[in-house]
């Protein structure tokens, strides 16, 4: 064989490692934005150093959780958005810690992409800081990977964890009891869930166009609607907890509301949901009405416009729903605790 003429590089074999650096440059500044007192350091270690402030608790346990965005990364390619796919990634995990009464405290992200381009890493990056202040936590680190020959050019994928801390006394769920009622929180999206059963209905089967309206007379575009940012709840739900007697949140991703209400009842308990005590947003409507989908599956998918359940004592209910609401959120009494056999389903009224 013949020797080849020049000597092969990284870059020319599909990594390029000038645009890693430009990129960290570039997003140094959003990292820096969401830091709490609490980080030691800068941007650039190997690791990120967060002091806990163990005289503020008795007991303290840390809680953690990590998820992605899912196929939403397929709808924020297509539509060449980026810049609130970031805000997903802390949402799925910020909340589920939140869900079990923990304060974020630090949040890390990873992204893997085909080809690293620098804007399109700042725009993710900035994302992630907007859901980090959003939800009062710091993005403490991450990671940028470019994956030639595994990822295509424009392809990517975000994933992230959460480390939050509670006291032990204070871990959720705890004494779900018949009569408890359960407060729902608006959801004006999908957040990041259900999105393979949306793109096949929407863009596959009827083939809408992501640029065109949502649905006719819609003044928003399709890729809008199904790029709106998760809500990120968890400094509602802590402060819902400081004010009220809570005993439980169910976080509704995967598995939809009785998928993830069944989750936080006891053997005695069941939880019904009633289906019409809340605004539902239009987009569930025309994925239903696009797919031919089942109103069984569309609640085992779909949040149908509930984002977060807290389960909360019959008297508090009241007061627990003007809490959420001071808190920014829109939220309805939504459902009831019952005697039964730990099973949740969703009711029709």
């Amino acid at each position: 064989m013949n020797p080849p003429d020049r000597k092969l590089t990284y870059a020319e074999a599909g990594v390029d490692i000038g645009a890693g650096e430009k990129a960290v440059e570039l997003i140094k500044a959003h990292v820096r934005s969401t830091f709490r007192p609490e980080v030691v350091g800068d941007v650039g270690g190997f690791g990120g150093l967060f002091a806990v402030d163990w005289k503020r608790f008795r007991d303290p346990l840390l809680v953690s959780s990590t998820d992605g965005v899912g196929t939403k990364s397929l709808v924020a390619r297509l539509a060449n958005r980026r810049n609130t796919i970031g805000i997903d990634c802390v949402a799925m995990s910020v909340d589920d810690i939140a869900a079990q009464g923990a304060e974020p405290l630090f949040f890390l992200d990873y992204i893997s992409i085909g080809k690293l381009v620098p804007d399109e890493i700042d725009e993710m990056v900035a994302g992630v800081a907007e859901g980090c202040r959003r939800a009062r936590c710091a993005l403490l680190g991450g990671e940028m990977s470019e994956h030639p020959g595994v990822m295509e050019p424009g392809e990517f994928d975000l994933v992230g964890f959460a480390v939050g801390i509670v006291e032990r006394s204070a871990v959720l769920p705890r004494d779900v009891r018949p009569g408890d009622r359960i407060i729902g929180f608006a959801s004006p999206g999908l957040r990041c869930n259900g999105y393979s059963l949306a793109r096949a209905a929407l863009l596959e089967r009827a083939r809408l166009d992501l640029h065109g309206p949502a649905w006719p007379g819609a003044h928003t575009t399709l890729a809008e609607v199904l790029l709106e940012p998760s809500v990120i709840y968890a400094p509602a739900m802590l402060e819902l907890a400081r004010k009220v007697p809570v005993h439980a949140f169910a976080h509704v991703t995967g598995g939809g509301i009785p998928g993830n209400l069944v989750r936080v009842l006891p053997d005695r308990c069941d939880g019904v949901v009633w289906r019409g005590t809340w605004d539902e947003p239009r987009i569930f409507a025309e994925i239903q009405r696009a797919g031919d989908v089942s109103d069984d599956e569309m609640e085992q998918v779909f949040n149908l416009g509930v984002g977060m359940l807290a389960v909360v004592a019959g008297d508090a209910a009241e007061r627990g729903l003007d809490v959420v609401r001071a808190a920014g959120h829109d939220a309805w009494l939504v459902g009831d605790v019952v005697e039964g056999q730990n099973r949740a389903y969703i009711g029709k009224r």
